[in-house]
């Protein structure tokens, strides 16, 4: 069974995925991005019904796996195998290969696939896969925002931020009401900290899969102690559940930057059942030319800061994939 979790970065999925790493029946390991890094790259490997090209695909795809940063341990990848295992030739029966051949590693009977920026591809993965199951995890913007104010990784502007974190959650609540709902479960950082178990067993019940109370040690596997060694963007999955872990925005935001959040994404806001602080339903903020230069300026400058006080070590772990990457397009 293939599970694909959806939302943005910065909103617990990590934790959620140790959580459900922890159920027998569950294989969620740490996501390589197949989709989002492949998609762009396909029009370089040409007709994939050709031999040679396919092949190469299934290549890459493996090596992106075997460099991730936090390794897909006891599994070793069989191209051959893998070709085996594809129903057709397209990145997304290669994504469901090397999942399902993982899954039998781990002697699981469902997979659960992290990379949030699957909302970009959910018509594309429906399609492909009759048995998907997606889990909507979402959390207040506006605490992402302040947690991609220090991340290595995404926007660093309120300005950005607002405008990626209001266009997924539009796409995820879009598919809500074009897919079964059977096959979708909408869940919030915020209900996950603040009532684990209770929020955890709503959680499999509806998928039909036992609740296993490892789950709720999730802090102490191994696969959170690897993480947590694998950079400061998940430093804290060793430590148990930070209940009071909301509402950060009004201590580590600005009146300013909280305004321009809800202008840009107050839609979303509304819509996730989160009450606006500053700027209510028609009275957004309307920016100029200048302002929209002056908040390109600032996310550069703050990304240029957040690479400079990045740890040699968190430099070392990306490179290999990103040197993968950079190696096929200039292949």
């Amino acid at each position: 069974m293939a599970f694909f979790m959806i939302g943005t970065q910065r909103s617990g999925s990590n934790l959620l995925r140790l959580m459900l790493n922890q159920q027998p029946a569950a294989a969620a390991p740490h996501p390589p991005h197949i989709l989002e890094r492949f998609t762009p790259l396909l029009p370089l490997y040409g007709n994939l019904e050709n031999e040679k090209n396919f092949d190469l695909l299934i290549d890459d795809v493996c090596r992106l796996i075997e460099l991730n940063p936090i390794p897909w341990e006891g599994f070793s990848l069989d191209r051959q195998l893998v070709k085996q295992c594809c129903l057709d030739r397209s990145l997304m029966s290669v994504l469901a290969a090397v999942y399902d051949l993982f899954c039998e590693a781990k002697d699981a009977f469902m997979w659960c696939d992290k990379s949030l920026a699957n909302v970009y591809f959910l018509p594309e993965i429906k399609e492909a896969f009759s048995d998907a199951r997606f889990i909507y995890l979402y959390r207040d913007g506006r605490d992402v925002a302040v947690s991609f104010r220090k991340a290595v990784v995404g926007e660093k502007s309120f300005y950005h931020i607002a405008g990626h974190w209001h266009r997924e959650q539009q796409l995820a609540l879009q598919f809500r009401e074009e897919v079964d709902p059977e096959d979708f479960y909408s869940l919030s950082y915020e209900q996950l900290i603040a009532d684990t178990e209770n929020t955890l067993r709503s959680l499999m019940e509806y998928f039909y899969i036992p609740f296993d109370s490892n789950m709720l040690q999730f802090n102490i596997s191994e696969e959170a102690k690897k993480t947590a060694r694998s950079g400061s963007l998940w430093e804290n999955v060793v430590k148990p559940v930070i209940k009071g872990n909301v509402n950060k925005f009004f201590k580590e935001a600005s009146e300013e930057d909280i305004r321009i959040f809800e202008s840009v994404a107050g839609e979303s806001l509304d819509a996730l059942g989160y009450e606006r602080a500053y700027i209510q339903r028609g009275e957004e903020l309307e920016f100029t030319e200048e302002q929209i230069q002056s908040f390109e300026e600032e996310n550069t400058r703050l990304k240029k800061e957040i690479k400079e006080r990045l740890a040699p070590r968190e430099l070392e772990l990306r490179r290999p994939q990103a040197e993968l990457l950079e190696e096929i397009r200039n292949r």
